[in-house]
């Protein structure tokens, strides 16, 4: 409300105006009398509210009320073509849009494969891949990346109906994450096309409307702060791992990203039971990204005589863990030999082994993480740590137990899906709806 004087009929107008858009996007349609309780407003006041927020196209009047004595009321909504967003999530194998309108409602999705004949796809870690120090990428690459970005967005667009044009708002999650300074992306050598300096300035002239990006475990925290097991929790940590390992660092409400925004970039980070990584920029990882990345729980599936599936490695340890994680839950645990969520105790054989392994690994750098940041939570995301479930998150939490003086709670996260692409949507909405849901302008 810049410009504006406190307390001025105008700026109270807004006020109230804001307050009743957000009742409408927490309760859905309400009458006016309900808008007029919840407000605390008279009735002729609230009557005025509602007619200002239909000529500025905020609400509708969406039906009546049914059931109640007396005669029926109206019920007025947001006004869900009142403003519409488009999140991305960004990966080496594909590109996945999504649009959301104001109520955030996806109305629109589309998915980009990675195209086939090209350089080979690589994960962190692995070498041949531009060091973060002297990324580059050739300006074909660049404008490659460019152009499925814009495939991905009008390709959402159209499944919702729209153009990009009619979009207020793009967030685009990536690994790795854009410094500040410099406008680069960097600790994603594995995103080929990513890496020009030019690269957001071109975005920026290919997309008419704001553009955003973050990183995308960043985001992944979002939606798990919003929708799911974060909400109320102020100070978190989510551990992410499927193409890579990766932390957000929630600190008093707010994602801490560091003075190059390579904050939770935890895969560089030298812990014991791995070899000592240098020169981790132009490897592409670290240590913990050796001792617990995808890659190494599938080497361990197969020296463990587990015949993992074909394709790659994220998708092939999920299943090795989910595997483990079934077979956990079927055992009894009479004979002490099985599962058991009191101790943690995972299934004996093999399955059993590749279960505390992991476990024993992820708990070791986190415990790392747990003796600086002494969170109230921590969130274990990403499709190769939800796939183990239950019995893996309790054998993380006794690992940890012993592994550090901070015993932070350990949780699964709850956001399912695309939790990443969720978040891209919810960042966007949050602040596509500051400004949308402000009369004052």
């Amino acid at each position: 409300m810049a410009g504006t004087t406190p307390g001025t009929p105008r700026v109270l107008r807004a006020m109230n105006d804001r307050a009743a858009l957000e009742l409408l996007l927490t309760h859905g349609p309400l009458s006016r009398s309900r808008i007029g309780r919840l407000t605390g407003l008279s009735k002729p006041t609230a009557s005025q509210l509602l007619a200002r927020l239909q000529a500025a196209g905020l609400v509708v009047v969406t039906g009546t009320s049914q059931g109640r004595p007396g005669p029926n009321a109206q019920l007025y909504a947001l006004n869900p073509a009142a403003a519409h967003v488009a999140g991305l999530d960004v990966t080496t194998a594909r590109i996945r849009a999504a649009v959301a309108d104001v109520t955030g409602r996806t109305v629109g999705t589309f998915e980009l494969p990675a195209p086939t004949g090209g350089k080979a796809r690589r994960h962190p870690g692995e070498p041949g891949g531009p060091g973060d120090a002297g990324e580059t990428g050739d300006a074909g690459e660049t404008g490659d990346a460019v152009q499925r970005v814009v495939a991905a967005v009008d390709g959402a667009a159209k499944a919702a109906g729209l153009t990009r044009d009619a979009l207020d708002r793009v967030v685009i999650g990536t690994p790795g994450a854009f410094d500040p300074r410099t406008g680069r992306l960097r600790y994603a050598s594995h995103l080929p096309g990513w890496h020009s300096p030019t690269l957001l300035e071109e975005l920026a002239a290919a997309l008419p409307m704001p553009l955003e990006y973050d990183n995308d475990v960043n985001l992944a925290a979002v939606a798990e702060q919003r929708l799911g097991a974060a909400r109320g929790h102020e100070d978190f940590v989510l551990l992410w791992n499927e193409q890579g390992l990766g932390a957000a660092l929630v600190l008093g409400g707010r994602l801490h990203r560091g003075w190059t925004g390579g904050a939770g970039e935890v895969g560089f980070l030298p812990v014991p039971g791995a070899p000592l990584v240098r020169g981790v920029a132009r490897a592409g990882g670290g240590g913990f990204q050796e001792l617990a990345g995808a890659h190494t729980l599938v080497r361990l599936g197969r020296e463990l005589g587990l015949e993992p599936p074909p394709g790659p490695d994220e998708e092939a340890a999920a299943d090795l863990l989910a595997r483990a994680a079934e077979h956990a839950g079927d055992a009894t645990g009479g004979d002490g030999d099985g599962y058991d969520a009191g101790t943690g105790a995972g299934t004996g054989g093999p399955y059993g082994e590749l279960l505390r392994h992991t476990a024993t690994s992820l708990a070791t750098g986190l415990a790392a993480l747990v003796a600086v940041l002494d969170p109230e939570l921590v969130i274990l995301s990403g499709g190769v740590l939800t796939a183990g479930g239950e019995p893996l998150r309790a054998l993380v939490q006794r690992e940890l137990a012993e592994l550090a003086a901070p015993r932070p709670r350990l949780v699964l996260g709850a956001v399912t899906g695309h939790p990443v692409l969720s978040g891209a949507l919810e960042s966007a909405l949050a602040a596509t709806r500051d400004e949308v849901f402000d009369t004052s302008r």
